[in-house]
Formats: structure tokens, C-alpha cells, sequence
């Protein structure tokens, strides 16, 4: 049973599902381009392991990291605004979907959405799809820190009520200071077993 997420390395990217080695158990994320996925994993493993891009779209592929026996963290394109050639832009959907349909060891998805911008038309279609395929998801809003603090608690409630969650079974997160980040580690080794 893994402990820590700090020896977590970078393994390897790919474009294709069905090239992705086997793995005992993983957690997936997921989100919009510039969402902070790659950041929140860094906070995540308490180093940078995932390339972090100011630009949109610069996750370009299926990237795994592996956290030790046999367990990963994955990585996922940003679905939405990115920059990049548009026949590879236009890939990602039927990569993304085709990874998180196939894994069987996928124990559960993460799915990143911005705390300030809340959730967008794209996240639903993600959560409906997750949904429709009796894939475990947990929302985690990124980049609180942008949010003003007199408008924190509204904010974090409008985000889960999007979702028909309650507050508390959402991660309120900013991986700069690391506020939250502590809950949903422990969340993400829970599941990874």
C-alpha cells in the first residue's frame, strides 16, 4: 500500500490508449487547457515531475507518472481553448475518452476545474460522460487563490451545487501554498490502494 506520493517519477506519454503498460491501480486528471492540472500534480508529489506551461494545451499527450508498485498518476490533455495544430487538437477527445474507457485498473478520475471561472459547458459534457460511464470522479477546484476571500464560501458552493455535490465532498485547492492539497492526497492514495 502506498504511504507517499513523493517518489513519484515521470514513466512515460503516450498518444495511444492501448499502448499504456498495465498498471495495478491509477487516478486520472482531467480538465480544461490552463486549468492547472500538471501544477496540481507537482503539489500533488512535493516536486515538479509534470511540465508546467503558461500556454494552453502544452499537455499533448497521455503522460504517466509512476507513484511505486505498479501504481500511476495520469496526466491528461486539456479539453477547450489550446494552442497546437488543430488535427491534433481534434485527437484528444477520442484519446481521452478511449483511455478512461478502456483501464481497467482506473480507480478514479480527478477532475480540475477552475475556482474563479467555476464550471464551464465542457466540464458538464465531461461529468455526464464520466457518469454514463459509472466512472469515479471527484471534483477539485483549482487556483482558489484567485478567488477573493469575502467571496470564497459562495464561490465554493455555486461550484458543487454545478456538480450536485455538497461543499465538502469537493477539494478546494491551490497548489501554490498547498491549501487543501493535504485532503486530496490522502484522497487520490486511498484509491490508489
Amino acid at each position: 500500500m502506498l504511504t507517499s506520493l513523493s517518489q513519484c517519477r515521470y514513466l512515460a506519454s503516450e498518444t495511444k490508449p492501448e499502448r499504456v503498460v498495465e498498471a495495478v491501480s491509477e487516478v486520472a486528471f482531467v480538465g480544461r487547457s490552463n486549468v492547472g492540472k500538471s501544477s496540481l500534480i507537482n503539489a500533488l508529489c512535493g516536486r515538479d515531475i509534470a511540465y508546467v506551461s503558461g500556454n494552453p494545451g502544452r499537455t499533448r499527450c497521455i503522460n504517466i507518472f509512476d507513484a511505486g508498485q505498479g501504481r500511476f498518476l495520469v496526466d491528461l490533455p486539456g479539453y477547450g481553448f489550446a494552442k497546437g495544430p488543430l488535427d491534433e487538437i481534434l485527437r484528444w477527445g477520442p484519446m481521452i475518452e478511449g483511455y478512461l474507457a478502456s483501464r481497467a485498473s482506473l480507480q478514479m478520475v480527478v477532475m480540475v476545474v477552475d475556482a474563479k471561472v467555476g464550471p464551464t459547458p465542457l466540464d458538464s459534457q465531461m461529468a455526464l460522460w464520466l457518469n454514463s460511464q459509472e466512472i469515479d470522479f471527484c471534483v477539485t477546484a483549482s487556483k482558489i487563490d484567485k478567488v477573493k476571500p469575502s467571496q470564497s464560501l459562495a464561490q465554493k458552493k455555486a461550484v458543487a451545487k454545478f456538480f450536485q455535490i455538497s461543499a465538502e465532498e469537493m477539494f478546494w485547492v491551490n497548489s501554490k501554498n498547498k491549501d487543501g492539497i493535504a485532503a486530496l492526497r490522502a484522497a487520490i492514495l486511498k484509491a490508489l490502494g
